[in-house]
Formats: structure tokens, sequence, C-alpha cells
């Protein structure tokens, strides 16, 4: 992607919700620009709008109004398909949880979204290999997640989300279940591996010793993003 282009920006966005009878709305003409190669923190309390900022980003959600573009895409008039296709390609999701399949080993939770997307088994291995090399986990390789450690389960994830090369990397409180010094260090590891890989991420995190570490925080105020 031409590093001019930025990896995400939303325009407008409006999303309410129906709660109890009445709207709640969360997102208020919500705007936000993350250049290529940017890391950028989202925080704020619970409840704020932090999730469903990233789920419309990530095109999981559609917002009420207002535009998305990923990669120089604008997004808004594509149909489900063309926004599956997209988000295959351009971007990778990291949750609190891991998610990974149990019955498949790490190196195939990671193989498994390469195959997907049309490359061999044996280059989804090779790159499945060099993924969990760069997390200090190639020898964890061939075990199943129920085999690993919190803070493994993790970086397998991480590894997961960044398997097919994605531009914009979302994650929400990719290390929310894990005891500080697990968190600390997984947190470490997904930085650099982001920055190896050139991507771009927005990562919501309530923790305001990791929020530090990235380029810049923006927060959720009255359903608008600012900048802190």
């Amino acid at each position: 992607m031409n590093k001019s282009v930025p990896a995400l920006i939303l325009t407008g966005v409006c999303r309410s919700f129906e709660q109890g009878g009445a709207r709640l709305d969360v997102l208020v003409d919500a705007g936000l620009t993350i250049a290529t190669g940017e890391i950028v923190a989202l925080v704020g309390p619970s409840g704020a709008g932090k999730s469903t900022l990233l789920q419309i980003a990530g095109l999981l959600e559609r917002p009420d109004s207002g535009d998305v573009a990923v990669a120089g895409q604008a997004c808004s008039g594509l149909n489900d398909d063309r926004r599956t296709a997209l988000r295959k390609v351009h971007l990778g999701f990291v949750y609190q949880y891991h998610h990974l399949l149990p019955e498949f080993s790490a190196a195939e939770n990671i193989i498994l979204p390469q195959m997907i997307n049309g490359r061999s088994r044996k280059q989804a291995r090779e790159r499945a290999l060099h993924l969990l090399g760069s997390m200090g986990l190639a020898k964890r390789a061939d075990h199943r997640p129920g085999q690993l450690s919190g803070g493994e389960q993790q970086r397998v994830a991480i590894c997961r989300a960044l398997a097919n090369a994605p531009k914009l990397l979302l994650a929400d409180e990719p290390t929310g279940n894990l005891d500080p010094q697990t968190s600390d260090g997984v947190f470490a590891e997904l930085m650099r591996l982001v920055r190896e890989e050139g991507l771009s991420a927005l990562i919501a995190t309530h923790n305001p010793d990791l929020a530090a570490r990235m380029d810049r925080r923006v927060t959720l105020r009255q359903g608008k993003v600012v900048t802190l």
C-alpha cells in the first residue's frame, strides 16, 4: 500500500442502539485517520463505544451513517461479499480471549486462514513458523492451545492475526486476560512484531502504561473521537 494512503479513515460515523425503549447514541459523527505504520491507542471507560468503533473499523458492523475507508478503499457502498474480501486481505483481529481452534496445533491455527486466502500449505506453514519463531514459540508450533500457557495462547492469536500480512491490525484489549507481568511481555512482542511487519494498528486498552507506548492516544467522548 502507498505510504501516503492512510490505513484507516472514519468519517462522520454514527451508531446508535435501542436500549430499554430509548435510543443510545454510541458514536456521533466520529472521525479518525490512522496513517500507514502508525500505532494508535484507543482508551476510555467501559461502555464508551470502543468495541463498537473497532467492529465498524473492521467492517464487521455497518454504521448508521458515515463512511469507513480501509487502505484507500471506501466501504460504505460495498456489499457483504466485497466487505468480507476486503477484510480478509487488509485486516487482522486480536481479541481479549484468544479464540484459537482447540483441535488444531498452534501452527495449524496460523496456517488455516492463509489457506482460506489461497496460499499453499507449504507457503502457509513457512509463514506460520516464521511468525511463531519471531514470538519465541518455535518449539511450541505443534502444541495444541490447551497445552500452552495464557501468554503463549495470546502470542499465537497475534501470529494468526498477522498471518495474511494485513495492512491494519485491530485489537480489543489484547492482553486484558493476562496477569500484569505476562501482559507486559506479550504487549512488547505485539508492538515489536507490528513494527517489523510495517503495519498500522488500532488497539483498545484500559491500561495507561500500555497506551503510553503507542504513537498516540485517542478516546471517545460523547460519541466523538478525541485525541489525548
